[in-house]
């Protein structure tokens, strides 16, 4: 389930960490392609309001970590088994070398118009950027629990959704740009859909 009491969109979650391979030539590195997918969300929230993958994101020593999405790349045992029979058809386990890899084209059927978009934001913005875990502390929502994180207080801190409309620095690609009224109605459209999930939770 993600922050707001959604269902976790697993077959996008599976199709973009597909698409992402194959963008690479057929296998990917774990690690790279989840922060792909946090720049597809990030990117996906400012412009249009909520993730692509509807996941739950921590702030953990690597950066941002959309959770169920982990397990998908990793085909985890903590899968239900709807989710490990979709993904299996798609993706291959991670080799020694800590890369995944696609077996089967990408089934695009699944994701709306604005999600393709912010999937091809993501590989064309950061697919070929070096470092990538590094740039992904540059952002407000790891920021905010760096502190933490380094002192090793927690090994782990769950983000909310609104801090992704927070701006980087400058200098940091925001993952779409926001005027500071555009800001406040995103943040205000995820306090309701918030309020509203907690009291029908």
């Amino acid at each position: 389930m993600s922050q707001f009491g959604f269902p976790f969109a697993y077959k996008k979650a599976t199709q973009a960490l597909n698409f992402f391979a194959q963008q690479a030539g057929g296998r990917l590195s774990k690690l790279r392609a989840l922060k792909l997918v946090f720049f597809a969300d990030r990117y996906h929230v400012r412009k249009y309001g909520r993730l692509v993958t509807n996941d739950e994101y921590w702030a953990m020593d690597y950066g941002p970590v959309a959770s169920n999405t982990k397990d998908l790349a990793e085909l985890s045992a903590f899968l239900g088994e709807q989710e490990k029979a979709y993904a299996n058809k798609f993706l291959e386990p991670a080799d020694q070398n800590h890369r995944y890899g696609s077996k089967a084209g990408m089934d695009a059927s699944v994701f709306s118009a604005s999600d393709l978009e912010a999937l091809q934001f993501a590989w064309k913005t950061f697919g070929r950027k070096g470092r990538l875990v590094d740039l992904t502390h540059e952002y407000p929502e790891w920021k905010r629990h760096e502190a933490a994180l380094k002192t090793k207080q927690v090994s782990r801190v769950r983000i909310r959704y609104e801090d992704f409309v927070e701006n980087p620095h400058p200098g940091v690609d925001p993952c779409h740009s926001l005027t500071r009224e555009e800001q406040e109605d995103r943040r205000e459209a995820l306090r309701e859909l918030e309020a509203f999930e907690m009291k029908w939770s």
